[in-house]
């Protein structure tokens, strides 16, 4: 019997929970997430990027999530009584999209193509309704600003073949929508 992949793609504004909510879900789910590339490489980068590195961090982010992914397929038994396995990404090409053009008022075209050629099979999309935490690698606190950027998610995201859900509220209600959403699609 073969076993089928479930891409749940989570996306948002920085500082909506979305690492938390990834590692959380694999955890519930028995199963594996991709952090996001950009965390890493900003770090080695003494948190200094241009419009070039985007492309950099896109590639990396791609790379990571293909190589994650195909080990966990090949770690599965055959006889685990599971054939849809979920697995969590954070961060995808729809995020590269909008912080390129958020920032740079520009998108690589390899982002772009990007988006065109990768599937999902959900996307949950974090409202910015978390307070805010300080951390070296983010950039917009102010409330504002968030949602401005969270409408580009918006926006990028009804206009995508995937399904998706909007998910708000403290971490436990995050969770739990997201959880019946990964259920749903599961089904």
């Amino acid at each position: 019997m073969e076993k089928a992949i479930k891409k749940i793609a989570v996306i948002g504004p920085e500082c909506t929970g979305k690492s938390t909510l990834c590692k959380e879900l694999a955890a519930h789910f028995q199963t594996v997430w991709v952090p996001e590339f950009a965390r890493s490489y900003l770090l080695q980068r003494d948190h200094k990027y241009g419009f070039d590195d985007l492309k950099i961090i896109a590639e990396g982010q791609v790379k990571a999530e293909d190589e994650i992914i195909d080990s966990f397929v090949s770690s599965l038994e055959e006889n685990t009584d599971r054939i849809i396995h979920p697995v969590f990404i954070d961060t995808d090409m729809y995020v590269m999209k909008v912080w390129s053009e958020y920032v740079f008022n520009a998108c690589d075209n390899s982002i772009l193509a990007s988006i065109a050629t990768r599937s999902y099979d959900l996307y949950l999309l974090c409202y910015p309704d978390l307070p805010w935490v300080p951390d070296p690698l983010r950039e917009h606190p102010d409330e504002k600003e968030r949602m401005k950027i969270y409408h580009y998610y918006k926006d990028a995201i009804i206009n995508q073949p995937a399904p998706w859900i909007e998910v708000k509220g403290d971490y436990a209600l995050r969770m739990d929508t997201s959880i019946d959403a990964v259920k749903k699609m599961m089904c």
